[in-house]
Parts: structure tokens; C-alpha cells; sequence
């Protein structure tokens, strides 16, 4: 019934293996991929025909959870899979990223892959397996590919490098690297790094492309066994008539308006002159027909030559002569500007702006009950450091909807989520839970850099112990045959026009994060080490504008953020803290509004807005968790009346006998003469011999 093609490739020390023929029959290309005990199918399809006229690749690529893959029920009411999460969502970016440039230059069929998790063992990660996956997919289909492409993880500890490290390996890594690319080169790098030195990093990228080749070589060998016969598809000439119009009307005047200095002041030049040539195109080829009337093909061409060659000219300056539109060098960065304290209420607040780039970042303290649940295919677990990556389309001086963050907002966020975690404090030291904030409020490129920025600004400014600032800066190349100039701080026009966005994050000290994504096959291992050798020299520059502005954080937190105290009581007094059906911690909840949270190890944290209501909730904490001490003064309640003393309570379920010749320096013939039930006052502990407590009123009495 099935005709199953399988190939298998030792690698890591495990066994990967694909295979086809016996799921998703009915795809243009279809792989089971294995590694360990996970399992991942792999579709692609494409659309019957192409869609000509658009000047983008329509690829989607989605990446499926199933709960069950790992044993786990999903969550929520329906208990039913739903819109992918975070993670989810990250692992489908890492896989379009690699995939998306392989495909032939003006390729415009609709593609769509489809990576579902089917088994998860928990030790081999579905995001490299689902670059390795899609690629193999699309190489059997007949789908135009320049492929193929590998995805590997490196981990690094000891002074080892470590390929594809398990979950477990990579909590004590201090490298997380993730690399794709093809035999010849490297194309998509993600990473995040105990500072790391360029040159360490450098050498664990080469080492990722090493593997790399043989993953790509085995998809190779695969595809001879079962590839089918690729589509023909050619890219359609430009229009001979747009063309020859364009270059001669346009061509000195779009080089001048690309040249006009500030972001919105060149879009309008390039605008108004796109609006001249076009009105001066219409007038001379179709003057006889009505705006309605005139060929839409012909017109979409325009347009689409229009951009083109704004590019070609834009990257002919900066190969060539060295030169960047808005005059700068190639490697200088725009002006820089940071601030802290920038708004009175948030516990920490700051401002950083790169050129026409600005995040307004903001960080708010809280509590345990504030940390994020992060549910996945591993086990669930609590952060308690997160950032928030918001850009709203006024920052580029467009309207647009606000609603839930779309995959560019989710990936920018967690770039500089990664980049600030390697100098966050431990929750010993720094018990809060931290989010941090970024709104874009202007752009111009690099917005994540400045994310990062920002961020270091705000935590510093609300007196998170972080170690040193974070600083992050954006890398652009633009490459023509052997010739390439590497650019630092590309801006926007740079980023679209250009082949690479090589985004370096980190301290003085090294790398704590690095994202690479081109839109061509590859780059070398001598252009990776220009871009980082740059960037860090621009690192340095905008850590010293950054420490200007609040070089360690404040003492003192913001007279708006709450205060936290932490306690380690016995575990053995965690039921008595408690009490009964949770009565006494409730009790102490509800007369302080403080907020308390009681770990299995015995650890309480006291959260609390107010420093009085603070001091009073622990010292009720304390009464219910402290051991009576010989010596110590309690005030305690007359519950017995005895002919030999009274009984007293001077801790919750801790009671002490205050003999009769205790009670006064003066003889006491009957004790219920001069106490009775109820009664309150301060008493010492005098012995717990055996067990029994003592107490004396007497000593406390003076003369």
C-alpha cells in the first residue's frame, strides 16, 4: 500500500533519519523527520499558478503543536489545541527565515509548509528538526529551490562546543546558538550568549556550518532517491517600454531625491518624483485614455521598475563610492541621545533614541503571583524577567489597527528579552518579578536595538541590579558578485534595499545575543567577522552615551514600586503559617493587603506597596514561625487560671506556665487575686526544659 523511500544519518551521536511515502501522500512534498523519539512531518505545497504583479514571495510557513506529542493535555476551557503561542510562533520565524531566500529570485507561486510535532521527546528540539524537515520537503517537491538548507544548535560548556544540546544541556550552557544555511554558506544565525567574545562566537558559527554541510549533503543524497522534476520558472523581463522610460527620465533625478536627508523628507522627494514620472509616462503612451482605462499591468510594472531601480542606485552608492544617502560613513553611527526618568510614575522609565529611531521603555516590579507561565511541549515553568515589543504605526507616521502583537512584534521582543537576560539578576539577589516595555514611538530601523537600549536604561532607573548596560546595534551588507561593503546602523531604507540585517547585541565584556537574516544564499565566514568586529566598536561607542546617562543602578527603588522581603522559615512551620484551612494566612492578607507567597523550601516573600503594612506583616509571619527562646519577651493571654500560676499563650499554639512565684516581686497567696482569663502583658521566658515553657513577669518588673 505504501511505498516508503527512508534514509538515515548518524549525527550528535544520534540517529536522524526522513522518510516519505507513507504520510501526507496527497502534498507536493512530504517528510517524516526523526531524531530520538521526536518526530516531525514536514508538507509543502504550492499554488497551480503563479501571481504576477506582486513584488513579494508569498510563503507562509506555520508550526503545529500537538499536546499529546509529549503526553501533555493542552490548557484552557476547550482542552483543544488553539492559535499557536509564543514559542510556536518564534519556531515557525526560525524556519521561514533560513527557507525564505532559496527560492529563485521573483518566484511568485503561493507556498505554504507545514511543520506538525508529532512526538516530542523531550531531549531533540522541534526548531532546528523543522528547518532540516521543511528543506527536505521542498527538495522532493517540485517546487524551484536553491536549497538545500540545515538548521543546527550549538551549546557550548568546559570550553566545548556541544551539537544539538537537550534542553537539560542548555540551562548550564553559556552559549544558545542556532545557525542554518547551505554547503557553502551560513544564512540564519540566532543566539544568545554568556558574554561572549567575537572571536568565540565566530568559531561556534563555523563549527554550526561544519554539521551543517553534512545535513545538507544527506538531503542531497534523499532527494536522487525519490525528488521529483522541478517546474519551469523563469523571471519575466521588466517591460522594454517602462524601462527605457524610466532610465531615461528618472534615473539622475531618483539618485538626487534618495539622497535628501531625513527619512520622511527623501520618502516625499521619492514620492513626488515616482507622482512626475508617472503622470509624464501616462501623457506620452496613453494620453487618449481615462485614468480607469489605462492597462493595469503596464502601471503595476511601473511601479514595481520604479523600486527597483531605486534600489539598484541606492546600492550602487554605498558598493562603489562608499557613501550612504543620508552621508554617512560605512561604518558611523546616527546621533544618539539617552535618558532615564523619563515619566514620574513607572517604577523605572527611559528614553533612547538612535537618529529617527526612539523607544520609550518602561520597567514595573511585581510580585510572584506577576511571573509569566510559559506552557509548551516541555514542562511547564515561570519566568520571572519578560519584555514586551510594541510598534504601533504611528512611529512611521502611518495609520494602522491596534490590537494582539503579530510574528514581527513577538520575534523583536524576544531578541531583546534575550539580550537583557544574561544580566539580570538571580531571584536571591533580586527577588522581583521584572517586565520591561518598549514602545516604538518613532522608526527609522534598528528598532529592537534600541529596545535593548532602552532597556538597560529602565532597569538601571528602577534600581535593578543588573551588572553593566546592554547595548545592541544592526549590521546591513550590501553585496554585488565578489564585491560587498559591510555598513554599520542601517536604517530602514538600508534594511529593505540592502541583503543583510546582522543584529549584535551585548556588554564591554561580549555578545549576549546575535540575530542574522539575509534575503541572499549566504555569506562568508570573513564577512561574518567584519560585521562583528564592527559591532563592537559601535557597541563601545553607545555603551559610553548609555552610561553617561546612569552608569549602575539607582540604590534606591522608585517611592512607587512595592517592597518585597524575604524570609526562610522551617518547613515544618509552613502548616502553622497556614493554619487550618488557610486561616492564618488569610488573616494576615486581609489586615495588611499585603501579598504572600510560601514556597515548598520554606522561602515567604512579602510583597507589599506600603513599608509600614510591610514591617506589620512580617512581624505576623513571625509569630506564627518563630521558636520560643529562652530569654526572648512575648505578650501573651491568660487562657487557665491554676492554683500554681497561669497558662498563657504568647505564640499561636505555643503556651507557658506562669507560676505564682513569677507573677510579682511580692508574695501571691492566690493567684486569681491578681490575674484572671484574658488578660494581656509582656512576659520572659525563663527555661523550655523538656519541652515545657517557663515564664516570669516578675524580671520584667522593675526595682
Amino acid at each position: 500500500m505504501f511505498n516508503e523511500t527512508r534514509l538515515e544519518l548518524e549525527i550528535g551521536g544520534r540517529t536522524l533519519s526522513l522518510s516519505t511515502g507513507k504520510f501526507a501522500r496527497q502534498s507536493n512534498g512530504a517528510v517524516m523527520i526523526q531524531y530520538g523519539d521526536t518526530v516531525m512531518l514536514c508538507t509543502v505545497n504550492r499554488s497551480k499558478e503563479g501571481k504576477p504583479g506582486i513584488d513579494f514571495f508569498p510563503l507562509t510557513v506555520d508550526y503545529i503543536e500537538k499536546f499529546y506529542a509529549a503526553g501533555k493535555f493542552p490548557g484552557g476551557f476547550n482542552k483543544r489545541e488553539a492559535r499557536p503561542g509564543i514559542d510556536a510562533t518564534l519556531i515557525s520565524r526560525l524556519t521561514d527565515r533560513p527557507i525564505r531566500p532559496m527560492f529563485p529570485d521573483g518566484f511568485n507561486y503561493e507556498v505554504q509548509i507545514v511543520n506538525t510535532i508529532f512526538s516530542y521527546d523531550g531531549k531533540n528540539t522541534p526548531d532546528y528538526l523543522g528547518i532540516i524537515g521543511a528543506s527536505s520537503a521542498i527538495m522532493i517537491s517540485d517546487i524551484p529551490f536553491l536549497g538545500p538548507v540545515a538548521g543546527v544548535v550549538v551549546g557550548r560548556k568546559n570550553g566545548e562546543f556541544i551539537l544539538n544540546p537537550t534542553p537539560e544541556e542548555l540551562e548550564t550552557s553559556e552559549l544558545n546558538l542556532k545557525v542554518a544555511g547551505t554547503k557553502e554558506a551560513v544564512n540564519m544565525v540566532e543566539a544568545g550568549a554568556a558574554e561572549m567574545d567575537e572571536e568565540t562566537m565566530l568559531q561556534a558559527i563555523m563549527f554550526a556550518h561544519e554539521n551543517i554541510k553534512k545535513l545538507c549533503a544527506f538531503q542531497e543524497e534523499f532527494t536522487k532517491l525519490i525528488g521529483k522534476e522541478k517546474i519551469e520558472f523563469v523571471k519575466e523581463e521588466p517591460n522594454p517600454l517602462v524601462k527605457d522610460f524610466l532610465e531615461t527620465n528618472g534615473e539622475e533625478k531618483l539618485k538626487q531625491a534618495v539622497l535628501t536627508t531625513g527619512k520622511q523628507a527623501r520618502q516625499d522627494a521619492v514620492d513626488a518624483l515616482h507622482d512626475e514620472l508617472r503622470e509624464k509616462f501616462v501623457a506620452e503612451n496613453f494620453a487618449e485614455l481615462t485614468e480607469e482605462e489605462l492597462p493595469e499591468d503596464v502601471m503595476t510594472e511601473f511601479d514595481a521598475y520604479y523600486e527597483e531601480m531605486m534600489k539598484r542606485l541606492v546600492r550602487e552608492v554605498i558598493i562603489f563610492n562608499k557613501h550612504r544617502v543620508d552621508g554617512r560613513k560605512i561604518d558611523e553611527i546616527r546621533p544618539l541621545y539617552a535618558e532615564v526618568g523619563t515619566l514620574p510614575m513607572p517604577h523605572g522609565s527611559a528614553m533612547f533614541t538612535r537618529g529617527e529611531t526612539q523607544a520609550l521603555v518602561t520597567t514595573t516590579l511585581g510580585s510572584k503571583a506577576n511571573e509569566q507561565l510559559i506552557d509548551t511541549l516541555d514542562e511547564e515553568y515561570y519566568k520571572k524577567f519578560y519584555l514586551h515589543y510594541n510598534f504601533p504605526a504611528y512611529s512611521v507616521g502611518e495609520i494602522g489597527r491596534n490590537g494582539a502583537p503579530g510574528r514581527r512584534e513577538l520575534g523583536h521582543g524576544s531578541l531583546a528579552e534575550r539580550a537583557l537576560s544574561y544580566v539580570i539578576p538571580s531571584e536571591e539577589e533580586f527577588p522581583y518579578t521584572i517586565r520591561v516595555v518598549s514602545d516604538i514611538t518613532e522608526s527609522n530601523g534598528s528598532s529592537s536595538q534600541a529596545s535593548i537600549c532602552g532597556g538597560s536604561l529602565a532597569l538601571m532607573d528602577a534600581g535593578v541590579p543588573i551588572r553593566e548596560h546592554v547595548a545592541g546595534i544592526a549590521m546591513g551588507l550590501v553585496k554585488e558578485g565578489e564585491e560587498f561593503t559591510v555598513l554599520t546602523d542601517i536604517m530602514g531604507l538600508e534594511d529593505h534595499l540592502g541583503d543583510m540585517d546582522f543584529k549584535v547585541a551585548g556588554t564591554k565584556s561580549g555578545i549576549t545575543a546575535l540575530q542574522m537574516d539575509i534575503k541572499i544564499t549566504g555569506i562568508t565566514e570573513e564577512i561574518m567577522r567584519i560585521a562583528l568586529n564592527q559591532a563592537l566598536k559601535a557597541r563601545l561607542e553607545i555603551l559610553e552615551v548609555m552610561n553617561a546617562a546612569i552608569p549602575e543602578p539607582r540604590k534606591e527603588l522608585s517611592p512607587n514600586a512595592p517592597r518585597i522581603v524575604q524570609l526562610q522559615i522551617n518547613t515544618d512551620k509552613i502548616a502553622a503559617l497556614i493554619g487550618p484551612a488557610g486561616k492564618n494566612i488569610k488573616k494576615i492578607i486581609e489586615e495588611t493587603g499585603a501579598t504572600v507567597d510560601i514556597t515548598d523550601d520554606g522561602k515567604v516573600s512579602v510583597f507589599c506597596n506600603d513599608l509600614e503594612q510591610l514591617n506589620k506583616t512580617v512581624k505576623m509571619i513571625e509569630v506564627h514561625t518563630k521558636d520560643v527562646e529562652v530569654g526572648e519577651v512575648y505578650t501573651g493571654k491568660v487562657v487557665k487560671i491554676a492554683k500554681f500560676g497561669a497558662f498563657m499563650e504568647i505564640l499561636p499554639g505555643k503556651e507557658g506556665l506562669l507560676h505564682v512565684s513569677e507573677i510579682s516581686k511580692e508574695r501571691v497567696a492566690n493567684v486569681e487575686d491578681v490575674l484572671k482569663e484574658g488578660d494581656v502583658f509582656d512576659v520572659k521566658v525563663i527555661s523550655t526544659e523538656g519541652g515545657k515553657i517557663s515564664l516570669s513577669r516578675k524580671k520584667l518588673i522593675e526595682g
